[in-house]
């Protein structure tokens, strides 16, 4: 078997739209993308599963529901190939799990769930952690020597992706920001407009005074701003 045996064109080419981005595209979105792309391009895979580790936090995608509860079942036996991939940073693979004698009860669950043979690759991304695990319904699906080829390529691909991501997320981060504080100081002049018509005073004096309550009260400036002009407008 050839070490590029897992890799095929039309493999390539969707692993290549992970990067791509919408405007409803969030890293939920990357990932099941990436487990539906795995499980139809990935010769002899029948589902795929992605665990994101981030500061002992994990998300995880699957290509079919049960592989979700494969993994949680994982996660609560403390044992299994993917725990034992992120403990040591290298892949594992599983060829028989009907004989497999490393994880007893992890084996046990996954032949339950229709696995026979499985291969965890783990993959870092900066801080973060991806543990991206094929799961085929056959024994010796996959060859350990075509793993780095296709780990190499999924490294690269999903480096790619999530920084586009997070700088995208960002971008929507401070723009929301922004339409937040505009908004807030379209409020604060409509209440300054109301303190300066009823007190009679400058605006930088209306400005003042609703800092000065603003602060008595332990309220933000903004936050009292709009409720004076609810306030306001509810006397009308």
């Amino acid at each position: 078997m050839e070490s590029t045996a897992m890799i095929t064109p039309g493999l390539a080419r969707e692993l290549a739209t992970l990067a791509r981005l919408g405007d409803d595209t969030s890293t939920e979105s990357v990932l099941r993308s990436l487990t539906t792309t795995l499980a139809a391009g990935v010769p002899g895979c029948s589902g795929a599963t992605v665990e994101q580790w981030r500061e002992r936090r994990a998300l995880v995608s699957a290509s079919h529901s049960e592989l979700i509860a494969l993994v949680e079942g994982e996660r609560r036996l403390g044992q299994g190939p993917s725990f034992e991939a992120r403990g040591t940073g290298r892949r594992v693979l599983a060829s028989d799990l009907l004989t497999e004698r490393r994880w007893p009860g992890y084996a046990a669950l996954a032949v339950t769930c229709g696995v026979r043979s499985q291969l965890v690759l783990p993959i870092e991304v900066g801080a973060v952690q991806f543990l991206v695990g094929l799961h085929s319904v056959r024994a010796s699906a996959f060859a350990d020597q075509a793993a780095p080829p296709l780990a190499s390529m999924l490294a690269e691909q999903l480096s790619v992706a999530m920084a586009n991501l997070w700088d995208f997320e960002e971008v929507r981060t401070d723009a929301a920001q922004l339409q937040e504080a505009m908004a807030g100081r379209a409020i604060i002049d409509q209440a300054k407009g109301i303190i300066m018509k009823t007190s009679g005073c400058s605006a930088e004096e209306a400005f003042d005074e609703l800092r000065r309550i603003s602060q008595h009260h332990q309220v933000k400036v903004a936050d009292l701003a709009r409720l004076l002009v609810e306030e306001h407008s509810s006397r009308r």
